[in-house]
């Protein structure tokens, strides 16, 4: 821990403020060897409430912190309004969380936070949330040694233990599973398959429409509204940041494996996985130009793993073996293609079901991340 030193707090309202806020991370991982540097012109579109379909129904203060005048930390005080009409709470998140281990300077950015958000009447923080929980979420408290995957958090080990001195305790941990192959159990998932045939004799799996992206994004995003619609800190996806989602993920869905369950010809279900684009971002250092566009068009064609981020099943359906339907076709037709393995994830704790799929199929727990509260 360092020492104390002259801690302060700038509220971010100027451009180049907007600027140092994002370039903050790229520095102060510069000796992290798993980090991978986010492009910075996508983290200049998630701050921006002109560009971000989310401010349509939030608002935002960032804070930068220093320590003897030098850079050392950002957060975010959030309100989602729709998170809160939703669940009935108020509740307010902190999220863009970032800091070298330096307890006065995470009590203060929090505090900024906090103040912020009582002023407006919230009187439950959570968080990390960047910015909100339909984004990457949560504090990594495990397996640092590993390079993140597409819309997974990387932070330094000591954050779960700066912000629990803070006086935050963990309100969810969520997991994820690696899957490989051959170290899926491939037998048990055909006898699993089997059975859901028999049962579901008019049960077909369809591979996702790119060309008619538009019209499969509006089912996916219905059957994702109501398929989650009871977990944890689940809340519904309008159109606009749906459709927002889908342009920005268009090129990286892995559309061999992308698919949608229908039942009697009626959707029912979908699997969503992602090219881990990850592998190539890691190498460059948060820049499209001059050639960063031309290592990611061209790594593509090479990567082998996915993020096996997006899946729901109708809630009427769930509980008949559909979802292992789901990851047994894209472990299948994913090793056809070339793809070795996929991160399942996330998973909430208190998902039991989801978790035992995940075991039964032979994927492996992976990491562990955690969302931290306090009351204001």
């Amino acid at each position: 821990m360092q020492p104390t030193g002259n801690v302060s707090l700038t509220l971010v309202e100027t451009k180049e403020q907007r600027e140092a806020f994002i370039e903050f991370p790229y520095t102060h991982y510069q000796d992290s060897p798993c980090w991978v540097p986010p492009l910075r012109v996508e983290q200049k579109k998630l701050i921006d409430p002109k560009k971000n379909p989310f401010f349509n129904n939030a608002e935002m203060a960032m804070f930068t912190g220093t320590v003897n005048e030098r850079p050392a930390g950002r957060i975010a005080a959030i309100i989602d309004h729709r998170y809160n009409e939703v669940h009935g709470g108020k509740t307010g998140f902190f999220g863009f969380f970032e800091t070298i281990e330096h307890q006065p300077l995470v009590d203060l950015m929090l505090k900024a936070v906090k103040d912020w958000l009582k002023q407006r009447g919230m009187t439950h923080l959570l968080g990390p949330a960047n910015p909100g929980m339909l984004d990457v979420i949560g504090v990594q408290m495990d397996a640092y040694e590993e390079i993140p995957s597409l819309m997974m958090p990387y932070n330094k080990p000591y954050y779960g233990e700066v912000l629990e001195q803070a006086g935050l305790s963990k309100a969810m941990d969520l997991y994820s599973f690696l899957a490989t192959n051959p170290g899926v159990d491939i037998e048990r998932m055909a006898r699993a398959k089997a059975i859901v045939s028999k049962r579901l004799p008019s049960l077909r799996l369809r591979t996702v429409d790119l060309r008619k992206l538009k019209e499969d994004a509006e089912i996916i995003r219905a059957i994702y509204n109501q398929a989650w619609a009871k977990n944890w800190g689940f809340i519904p996806m309008t159109k606009e940041e749906f459709d927002d989602l889908a342009s920005s993920l268009k090129l990286v869905v892995a559309k061999e494996v992308a698919i949608i369950a229908e039942l009697e010809g009626e959707p029912i279900g979908f699997s969503i996985p992602l090219l881990d684009i990850n592998r190539i971002l890691h190498k460059m250092d948060g820049n499209l130009f001059p050639f960063g566009w031309w290592k990611l068009l061209r790594g593509r064609k090479k990567l082998s793993h996915l993020r096996t981020a997006l899946m729901g099943v109708l809630p009427e359906h769930q509980g008949k073996g559909i979802d292992a339907m789901l990851h047994q076709y894209v472990v299948e037709k994913g090793y056809e293609n070339g793809y070795i393995s996929s991160e399942i994830g996330w998973v909430l704790e208190t998902n039991l079901d989801m978790i035992r799929v995940a075991e039964r199929m032979g994927a492996k727990p992976f990491k562990t991340f955690r969302m931290f509260e306090t009351t204001l």
